[in-house]
């Protein structure tokens, strides 16, 4: 090459280098200029504020509403000790009719004695998740003696008897899948429904040729199908047609979820729950889930079933995984709940003659009991929400510790109040309960007392000033 081609070549090269330099500079200054650069104002948007929700604005229409009614709120009443058959409020003893102490195991000495040795033992707290460091012995036994009642293969708690069917239910179905559900099912399972993306469908209560009538429509897109219905139904205290379910499961196919949070101690000569009042293979169906805090006066959610669904549970549902493990107390308080319901079924008979009696009264005295089976849950409907406020306040004027279930717990004209029995009321509790109950009533049926008597327009325009009050 001569010397004059080298020279131009020397120069095509410097040229390219100068050139990729520039562009360098340039995409350099472009790149200073973006990072530096004002964005344009964006329009201001403000959060909503909570007071103009559509959900506060409900809220303080019914405390609006109850104060131009001059009722006092009967609920958040604070118990000054034990709740069981009786109990204390602002220094007073009452009978009382709301807890769920159903075999009286809540101030039983086992209970307080099993919890204070788990907690000197182990602390109050697991500290962590089961699956990295909140293992302990007692989670493994309580496990076992909750498999052993169901004559399953095993059976896992959580820390939640609401997180226990959120967490199951959401863990085994999915968008692809069908959950079918009595339509009194809890408010848990809903929640485990839609958090699971599944399709979700209702029959009516207790209702097996409508369940029937979904099952027969349904077309075989669906990956799987489950059917969720409760032992004991908490609001109405009837129960399930388990041996009809059963039927219907061995000609369609689905899998079968029984609630036993108020049937567990309740239903069957020894309390073992629905299976046993029926006296059906407890295997027959596919997940029983429970609570701990009725009968084993405790905290917590349980399911029993195979081996495979709780190995599943234990891998994969999140709140197990991620939650940290049942506080050993409470599991060791929990344990000794089910060693008494075991070893003293006369608890168990003692509650089924209480529960008998309270009906049988309540019928008499022309109470509308509803469904109720008398087991141990009885109904009171008196149809409106605020007669049913004030007909508490008044049975508390009279001894009587009874709750309100009012909209949107229940639809507006289904409201109630709600009496649960346990094993040590005493026939003299039971009929003053129910004697006061139908006095008290009638008193405010023959005043029309009720939302009707209510100036509904009034109360919205009071609405602003009930808000500032509140602030301020």
């Amino acid at each position: 090459m001569s010397g004059e081609d080298k020279a131009k070549e020397g120069n095509g090269r410097k040229s390219l280098l100068d050139q990729m330099r520039h562009a360098s500079e340039s995409s350099g200054r472009n790149r200073t200029a973006r990072l530096n650069r004002v964005p344009a104002a964006a329009p201001l948007r403000r959060a909503p504020s909570f007071e103009d929700l559509p959900e506060y604005k409900r809220v303080m229409a019914q405390k609006l509403g109850a104060q131009m009614a001059g009722i006092a709120n009967p609920f958040y009443r604070s118990h000054e000790r034990a709740a069981g058959a009786t109990t204390v409020i602002g220094n007073r003893e009452y009978a009382n009719f709301a807890s769920y102490d159903y075999l009286a195991t809540n101030s039983d000495p086992l209970i307080a004695t099993r919890a204070k040795e788990a907690i000197d033992r182990y602390g109050v707290s697991a500290s962590a998740s089961r699956l990295v460091a909140g293992e302990r012995p007692v989670h493994i036994a309580l496990e076992k003696a909750f498999a052993d009642n169901y004559g399953v293969d095993a059976a896992i708690c959580f820390v939640s008897g609401y997180l226990t069917n959120v967490a199951s239910i959401s863990c085994i179905m999915g968008p692809q899948d069908l959950v079918i559900h009595d339509e009194f099912i809890h408010n848990s399972a809903l929640a485990g429904i839609k958090q699971s993306g599944a399709t979700r469908r209702l029959f009516k209560h207790n209702d097996i040729a409508n369940l029937e009538s979904v099952l027969r429509g349904l077309s075989s897109e669906f990956r799987r199908v489950l059917v969720i219905v409760e032992g004991v139904y908490s609001m109405d205290g009837d129960i399930a047609d388990l041996p009809a379910l059963i039927e219907l499961k061995q000609r369609y196919g689905f899998w079968l979820m029984l609630d036993e949070a108020h049937a567990l101690g309740v239903l069957g000569d020894h309390g073992r729950g629905t299976f046993e009042h029926f006296g059906i293979d407890p295997r027959e169906v596919d997940i029983w889930m429970g609570t701990l805090s009725k009968t084993t006066s405790s905290c917590g959610g349980y399911i029993a079933g195979s081996q495979a669904l709780i190995d599943i549970l234990k891998a994969e549902a999140g709140g197990f995984v991620y939650s940290v493990g049942l506080s050993p107390p409470l599991a060791a308080a929990a344990l000794a709940g089910l060693e008494i319901l075991r070893d003293e079924p006369q608890r168990v008979r003692d509650l089924h003659r209480n529960g008998a009696l309270f009906l049988k009264l309540a019928r008499e005295a022309d109470l509308d009991t509803g469904l109720s089976l008398g087991f141990s849950v009885v109904p009171v409907l008196v149809g409106d929400s605020l007669r049913a406020v004030q007909l508490s306040n008044d049975l508390l004027e009279e001894g009587v510790n009874a709750l309100p279930i009012i909209h949107p717990a229940v639809p507006e004209g289904l409201a109630r109040l709600r009496f649960f029995i346990t094993s040590n009321h005493t026939q003299e509790q039971i009929a003053h309960a129910v004697s006061v109950t139908a006095r008290r009533l009638k008193e405010l049926q023959d005043r029309n007392f009720g939302l009707a008597s209510l100036d509904m327009d009034k109360i919205m325009q009071l609405m602003p000033a009930l808000q500032s009050s509140d602030k301020a």
